[in-house]
C-alpha cells in the first residue's frame, strides 16, 4: 500500500575499494523509506568508464548506450516491484521490493513485523508519551510467544481468539518488564486494547480478512480516583521545605491543583498561554496535548502567585516556558517526599493534582460539572461524571440543602 511518506530510490554504484585491475564490482541500490539494500550485478566495470554522479557508464558508444539501457531496464523493473506492491496494498518494505525484483516468494506478514509497521506509521501522529505504550505492549507480545508459543514471532493468519485468552493468563503469572508498574487488570487489557488498534491497521490494509479478535471485548475494573481533600491540600500549601527542590515541586503541584491542567500541559506553557479573558482578567488558553482540545482556565490567585514566584528563573529564560517544569518521572520521585513530609498516606502523583481541581476546587466548591468538564478539556461531560461521583461531602451538603427545602410533616396513621 502506497502511504503518505513511502519513498523509492533505484541506482547503481561501483565499489571501488574492491577494484582490482583498474576494475570494480558494480551493485544495484535501492533504498525504500530511508532502508537500503545492495545486490551484485554480477559484472566488473572499467573504473574509468563509469560517470559517478550519473551511476551509468561514461561515453556515447554503442556498447555504452546498449549497457546503459540495460540499466534503465532494471531500474524500471524495481520500480515496478515497487508500483505492484502498492497496487496490491501490500506493506512496503526495503525486503518486500528486494524480495519480489529477486522472484523469493514473499514472506507472509507477521506480529511483530505489523508492530513495526504501526509504530514507524504513527511516529509522527501519535505524542511519544502514547507511542512509547505500544513498544511496551510489543515486548510483551513478543515475550509471550517466545515464552509460551516457542516461536520468536506469529504470522498474522494464525492469529485466532485463544491467542489473547492466553496472553492474558500469561500476563498474570508473569513478573512486569517494569517494577514499579506492575501488571494489574486494567493495565493487560490496555495492551490488548493497543493489540486490537494494531489489528484493525492490518485489515484496513487488506493483509487481514478480518480482525480474530472481534469477539474481545476488553473489560476494564473501575478504580478509586486518588484526590486531596481539602485538608491535605492545604497540608501541603502550608508546609515549610528546607530543601529547594522539594518546594519547587510542591509548587508546580499546587499550581495544577488550581488550573486542572495536566504534566504535559504544564510543561508546555508559554507566556502566550496567559491572556486576558471576556472579564478583563487572566486566563490561560491552550490545547491539550492528549486531545488537542482547547482549554480556557481563569487564572485563580493561587496559581497567578505561582508564575509571578517564578517570572524570572532563569531556566524559563532558557527554555521559554511559562514554569520550570522538571521530567514527569523526578517530579513523581519528589511528590513521594512530599507526601511523606506531609504525612499524606495517598499515593501522590503529579496527576492527582489534576483529580484534585475536577473534585476538591472546583466541584467541592458547587461549581456546576459542565464548568468544569469544559475547564478540563473533555470532550463530554461524561467524562467528567466520574469526578462527581467520588465526593460524599458534595453529596452530603445537597442532601442537607434538601431537607431544608422539603416540608416536615408528619405521615399520618394508619
Amino acid at each position: 500500500m502506497r502511504d503518505k511518506g513511502n519513498t523509492l530510490g533505484v541506482g547503481f554504484i561501483v565499489k571501488k575499494h574492491k577494484a582490482k585491475n583498474g576494475e570494480a564490482p558494480l551493485y544495484l541500490r535501492i533504498t525504500v523509506n530511508g532502508k537500503r539494500a545492495e545486490l551484485s550485478m554480477k559484472t566488473m566495470v572499467d573504473i574509468e568508464k563509469w560517470d559517478v554522479g550519473k551511476g551509468m557508464y561514461a561515453g556515447y558508444s554503442n556498447d555504452v548506450k546498449r549497457l546503459n539501457t540495460q540499466l534503465e531496464q532494471i531500474r524500471g523493473h524495481v520500480t515496478d516491484c515497487y508500483h505492484q506492491l502498492e497496487a496490491r496494498r501490500e506493506l512496503i518494505t526495503i525486503d518486500a521490493v528486494k524480495n519480489l525484483y529477486l522472484g523469493v516468494e514473499k514472506s507472509e506478514y507477521t506480529l511483530m513485523k505489523l508492530f513495526d509497521y504501526h509504530n514507524e506509521e504513527m511516529k509522527e501522529t501519535l505524542r511519544w508519551g502514547t507511542l512509547k505504550n505500544y513498544y511496551t505492549t510489543q515486548k510483551y507480545f513478543k515475550r509471550y510467544v517466545v515464552k509460551k508459543l516457542f516461536v520468536r514471532d506469529i504470522p498474522l493468519s494464525q492469529l485466532k481468539y485463544g491467542f489473547l485468552t492466553g496472553f492474558e493468563k500469561f500476563m498474570k503469572e508473569s513478573n512486569s518488564i517494569n517494577p514499579d508498574k506492575p501488571c494489574n487488570h486494567n493495565t493487560i487489557m490496555k495492551h490488548i486494547e493497543r493489540l486490537k488498534k494494531v489489528i484493525n491497521l492490518a485489515v484496513q490494509n487488506e493483509w487481514l480478512e478480518k480482525d480474530p479478535f472481534s469477539q474481545f471485548k476488553p473489560s476494564f475494573l473501575k478504580k478509586e480516583i486518588a484526590y486531596l481533600n481539602e485538608y491535605e491540600l492545604e497540608r501541603i500549601e502550608n508546609k515549610l521545605f528546607s530543601i529547594p527542590r522539594l518546594a519547587y515541586v510542591r509548587d508546580l503541584f499546587v499550581f495544577s491543583c488550581y488550573t486542572g491542567l495536566s504534566y504535559s500541559d504544564v510543561y508546555a506553557l508559554i507566556q502566550d498561554n496567559i491572556q486576558l479573558g471576556i472579564d478583563g482578567e487572566k486566563w490561560i488558553v491552550t490545547n491539550r496535548i492528549k486531545n488537542n482540545q482547547q482549554v480556557r482556565v481563569p487564572l485563580l490567585p493561587k496559581a497567578e502567585y505561582i508564575i509571578d514566584k517564578y517570572e524570572e528563573n532563569e531556566r524559563n529564560k532558557v527554555t521559554g516556558k511559562l514554569l520550570p517544569v522538571f521530567s514527569n518521572q523526578r517530579m513523581n520521585s519528589y511528590l513521594k517526599e512530599i507526601a511523606d513530609l506531609c504525612e499524606i498516606e495517598k499515593h501522590l502523583t503529579f496527576h492527582v493534582a489534576r483529580h484534585t481541581f475536577a473534585t476538591t476546587v472546583t466541584l467541592n466548591n458547587g461549581v456546576p460539572i459542565e464548568t468544569v468538564s469544559k475547564l478540563l478539556g473533555h470532550r463530554s461531560v461524561s467524562t467528567t461524571q466520574i469526578y462527581a461521583r467520588v465526593i460524599d461531602s458534595k453529596l452530603s451538603h445537597d442532601m442537607k440543602k434538601l431537607r431544608e427545602v422539603l416540608p416536615k410533616k408528619k405521615l399520618r396513621n394508619g
